[in-house]
């Protein structure tokens, strides 16, 4: 069978202020994933009738408005992730007690909104390393989906955090270490170092971030809509042949400036693009990926059926 999985990291906007070294946001747009975006996705699912993989940040379940969203996104047959308490992005660079704090408090957190805790965990940044595998096989995670080997990704992130200490401002993003973009685009099990070929050490997974297969082109919520609903279709037909096509997207991805967002235009480029335009180029795409006989499942489901062919 060929698996497909929708993934979505609900980072609210502050996270992109700290990328882009701009002061916090205020008011009703600091809080606009929870409050717009998570609707607009989870109406979007409904209607495409697939289910999806939402990655949360432990710290947000705080609001009343984010943990009754989560719960009724878990109500509704989604499955919810861990995306660690407190969005570090320098979460690799922590001590291994620091980095243990940051996924067992995001544990406790989503447990107790939907009951249980998850299985499947997501780095900030996609950034992870050996040290970090560690802590959640302990924890007894299923699956982890923090590896992009994406070579223009990896320099595009590089070259903005170097062009914003130019302009005199302090990205809190960090660059993975180069050595990721060796790391396998398929699912694999991670192995010191890092990973190595035919490693299967313990139970955890991993799902690659989604690359295309020739070029290894970033398939995720940014590219497929700066594409457009043309473009995408291009890009999902360079995805097929991977026995998992991870698509992974952000809350922002169906956000815009008229969400109150003008401060981040000019740095987030895909802010300029009408949310209307973002629903029918995911439309597009989810449908093309169908209609190549693709079935969308959750990252969840998707480890255990590639757990089971190995």
């Amino acid at each position: 069978m060929k698996l497909a999985a929708l993934s979505v990291d609900l980072d609210e906007i502050p996270c992109y202020h700290a990328i882009h070294g701009l002061s916090m946001p205020t008011g009703e747009a600091a809080h606009a994933v929870y409050a717009r975006a998570v609707a607009r996705l989870a109406a979007l699912w409904a209607k495409l009738d697939v289910p999806c993989t939402f990655f949360v940040i432990g710290r947000d379940l705080e609001a009343p408005i984010a943990a009754d969203a989560a719960r009724a996104l878990a109500a509704a047959g989604h499955e919810l992730g861990n995306h660690s308490q407190n969005h570090r992005y320098d979460l690799t660079r922590l001590s291994t007690e620091a980095m243990r704090r940051e996924v067992l408090d995001a544990q406790e957190s989503i447990a107790r909104v939907q009951g249980h805790a998850p299985t499947g965990f997501r780095a900030p940044g996609y950034t992870i390393h050996d040290g970090l595998f560690d802590v959640l096989r302990d924890a007894g995670f299923a699956y982890d989906s923090s590896v992009f080997p994406c070579p223009a990704y990896w320099a595009a992130k590089a070259a903005a955090i170097g062009a914003i200490a130019l302009r005199g401002r302090e990205s809190r993003s960090v660059v993975d270490r180069p050595t990721v973009l060796a790391a396998p685009a398929d699912p694999y099990f991670p192995a010191r170092p890092y990973w190595r070929a035919g490693a299967h050490e313990g139970a955890l997974l991993e799902l690659p971030i989604g690359v295309t297969r020739f070029a290894r082109l970033p398939f995720i919520g940014t590219s497929v809509m700066m594409a457009g609903p043309t473009g995408a279709r291009a890009l999902a037909a360079m995805m097929r042949g991977r026995p998992l096509i991870n698509l992974e997207l952000h809350g922002i991805d169906l956000l815009d400036a008229a969400d109150g967002l003008d401060a981040l235009r000019g740095h987030q480029p895909d802010i300029g693009i009408p949310v209307a335009q973002k629903i029918e180029t995911l439309s597009q795409t989810i449908g093309s990926l169908k209609a190549a006989g693709y079935t969308f499942v959750t990252l969840r489901e998707a480890a255990q059926a590639v757990s089971l062919t190995r």
